[in-house]
């Protein structure tokens, strides 16, 4: 019996050694069987040692351990605050950023809530006022959830979030993937249009405005965005893995099973600026909702055509989403993911500055998209002149993701972004509702104070002198010096800027002791 125990082992070892010997795909094993495979072994799982083992609390990448630390902490809606001073090596650090509080203000705040109750805190500008549509809206929230497709997420991963944008207030972007049952859950949303039209096509997929009025009409959505590109794949469409695709997400999207679902890099219902705003006006004018566009930023010709033809007013998009090259939820190729496209502190301002230099920033409501769900993230997008931050890979962290880096497998280890029946299981959506909420309540509250301190009672506010960049200990220099902003880039109007601070006091959150001029901006 005890040669058996011994003997079964070793034949085993024997049989796994002969067969290296033989095989020609691996080489590691044909010069050392057996052992290669320990090898082989410790790299499948080197992110989760490096996870749990190895990295320093801001070593890891997309987001460190200090990052996700945050927003787990507020999902749970616990403290968010941490003792002995920062674990940053700033002496080091490149474009490290500096949010400068000023000793005296106008501006006091009230107690502010906790994190987990509802905190006031709509964008300064009302979306689709400037073009006079219809059924302009001033969103409740300026922070809401970016585009997730369900397909790429789990139907209980987009119901969670859902919920948690009902919760909150927040606005929920359906994604490409189209309007799922999963979307339609109290939350006010987005609808995205991609260049499958999925949901919004006829039989030969091409868009069917139609059947986009048809569906403005029966549920809520205040707002259309046509996706031309997103961070995580510029120009090459949406990817969506055959393992992921259920026969419900086959149906909503109207595509076969057992294939990758592949959208086209480009649009068929229009193909140039001048056709782009022509559908805008066309989808406008029929459901009487706010359009806008997302992209990722590369050639700058198409932002200086978008410009120059809506400086006569007469048409035009109602919000921009720039989504910073950094970004991305799904699969993608590894070069599109690492280096086609702009990071997001390079590319919004470039954006912003066509804008600006045309005189029509006023006219649009800017959203930026990008690892911008951490407060000091943020705090440079709204001071470079985002209007609305939207949040997903943060948002995916708070219902429960752990940053495995398995979306593009169909093997998401805790059910957020996979179709597998047993692995989706994981995710409750009522309980993640209420971490989702929390999670966008926190970094709300956040930004209030955060404004606060630099004297301004709404972040919108923030302006682009007001934060700087470090390079190390050895100097440091405002956004606008940075990027070249002329006065008055970065903020809200006048009226804008007024409306909001009145908004704010109103609701408690902020106190003035003089009349509510925010700074910056010149009394009447």
């Amino acid at each position: 019996m005890r040669k058996w125990l011994l003997g079964a082992p070793l034949a085993a070892l024997a049989a796994v050694a002969a067969t290296d010997l033989r095989q020609t795909r691996f080489p590691i094993l044909r010069t050392f069987p057996v052992l290669g495979h320990a090898r082989m072994a410790l790299t499948a799982i080197g992110p989760e040692l490096r996870q749990y083992i190895v990295a320093s609390n801001d070593e890891e990448r997309p987001f460190t351990r200090d990052q996700r630390d945050w927003i787990y902490e507020s999902a749970e809606s616990r403290g968010t605050t941490f003792g002995f001073g920062t674990d940053n090596d700033i002496e080091f650090l490149e474009g490290y950023p500096i949010i400068k509080q000023r000793t005296f203000s106008d501006v006091t705040l009230s107690a502010l809530p906790h994190s987990g109750q509802q905190l006031p805190l709509p964008p300064a500008k009302v979306l689709g006022a400037a073009r006079g549509r219809a059924r302009a809206f001033r969103p409740d929230s300026l922070v809401n959830i970016s585009a997730m497709s369900y397909g790429s997420l789990s139907a209980p991963a987009v119901e969670a979030l859902g919920r948690g944008a009902a919760l909150s207030g927040a606005l929920h972007n359906t994604g490409e993937g189209g309007l799922s049952p999963y979307h339609q859950n109290g939350a006010d949303l987005i609808f995205q249009i991609g260049t499958a039209y999925f949901g919004v096509r006829d039989d030969r997929g091409r868009f069917d405005i139609d059947k986009l009025v048809a569906l403005t009409e029966k549920h809520p959505i205040r707002a259309i965005e046509i996706k031309l590109s997103q961070g995580a794949k510029p120009g090459l469409g949406g990817l969506l893995p055959a393992a992921k695709i259920s026969e419900e997400i086959a149906a909503i999207r109207g595509i076969p099973m057992g294939e990758d679902c592949a959208s086209p890099s480009r649009h068929t219902a229009f193909s140039d600026v001048d056709s782009m705003l022509d559908l805008v006006e066309d989808i406008a004018d029929r459901t009487g909702l706010p359009v806008g566009i997302k992209s990722a930023i590369g050639d700058m010709t198409f932002w200086e055509e978008l410009a120059t033809a809506m400086v006569p007013r007469d048409r035009g998009v109602d919000f921009i989403t720039i989504d910073g090259g950094e970004g991305g939820t799904g699969a993608g190729p590894l070069v599109f993911t690492d280096a086609v496209s702009l990071p997001f502190r390079l590319g919004f301002p470039r954006v912003y500055s066509v804008f600006a230099e045309a005189g029509l920033t006023d006219d649009v409501v800017f959203i930026g998209a990008g690892k911008l769900g951490i407060p000091e993230n943020a705090v440079v997008a709204l001071a470079l002149g985002v209007d609305m931050i939207n949040v997903a890979r943060e948002a995916m962290l708070s219902v429960g993701c752990i940053q495995a880096q398995k979306c593009h497998t169909g093997g998401c280890p805790t059910g957020v972004a996979t179709q597998n029946p047993w692995l989706v299981r994981g995710v409750e959506p009522t309980a993640m509702a209420e971490r989702c909420s929390n999670y966008i309540r926190s970094l709300r509250r956040e930004l209030v104070k955060v404004a606060g301190a630099v004297g301004v009672p709404h972040p919108g506010l923030i302006g682009p002198t007001d934060v700087e960049l470090a390079r190390g200990t050895r100097d440091s220099h405002t956004l606008a010096e940075i990027y070249g902003y002329g006065d008055g880039w970065g903020l809200p109007g006048p009226d804008d800027a007024r409306a909001v601070t009145e908004i704010m006091v109103a609701a408690g959150v902020a106190e003035h002791t003089a009349a509510i001029t925010p700074p910056g901006v010149e009394p009447d």
